[in-house]
């Protein structure tokens, strides 16, 4: 089943109870994928989705990463955990936010809590990854960062910086993913 096929810009009555879809097979829920109709969106083929689509798809996850990884820095930062202790829980913060929030669209869509579960990972797991894996070496780079302190600039500016640059180096992951009807683009069938 091919989910990138270009639709007109329509109401589905169906899809009026997930959060504003307004007939847009690329609104999942998650705060207006609109990537269709985009030009470099190619249709069917896959070969062509917009880089639109993709930074849509990588924000709604950039989204549950940035709250995990925010309450895992400040969590692991207060209570004086190590920067491996903190960085683990940021990390396993990020991927239950991050699946929490697509869990919840597709949910919306009826899907079982089990099913849903399954195309929160195939959705979300490789874009979270590289998100964590870009975001935290960032922070570990920032010299004193991780050492700065709640109440500290530096802190909050590495995190800040460390997430935009996670976010700017996953879309293209995300553009590839969605290209191949993988990642984000498994959500598609449920909405």
């Amino acid at each position: 089943m091919d989910h990138h096929t270009h639709h007109p810009q329509t109401q589905h009555p169906e899809h009026g109870g997930h959060g504003g879809h307004g007939g847009d097979p690329e609104n999942h829920g998650h705060g207006g994928h609109s990537g269709h109709g985009d030009s470099g969106d190619s249709g069917g083929s896959g070969r062509g989705t917009s880089w639109r689509t993709a930074a849509q798809a990588t924000l709604h996850c950039l989204t549950g990463c940035a709250i995990g990884e925010v309450l895992g820095m400040v969590i692991g930062t207060a209570a004086g955990l190590s920067n491996g202790a903190t960085i683990a829980l940021a990390i396993a913060l990020a991927f239950v936010f991050g699946y929490a929030l697509t869990m919840r669209g597709v949910l919306g869509a009826g899907l079982p809590l089990r099913q849903a579960l399954k195309v929160a990972l195939a959705a979300d797991t490789v874009s979270i990854a590289v998100m964590e894996i870009v975001d935290n070496t960032v922070m570990l780079t920032v010299p004193g960062a991780m050492h700065a302190g709640l109440d500290g600039a530096l802190f909050w500016g590495a995190l800040a910086f460390s997430l935009a640059v996670a976010f700017v180096l996953t879309v293209p992951v995300n553009r590839w993913l969605i290209s191949r009807g993988k990642g984000h683009a498994v959500v598609h069938a449920y909405h």
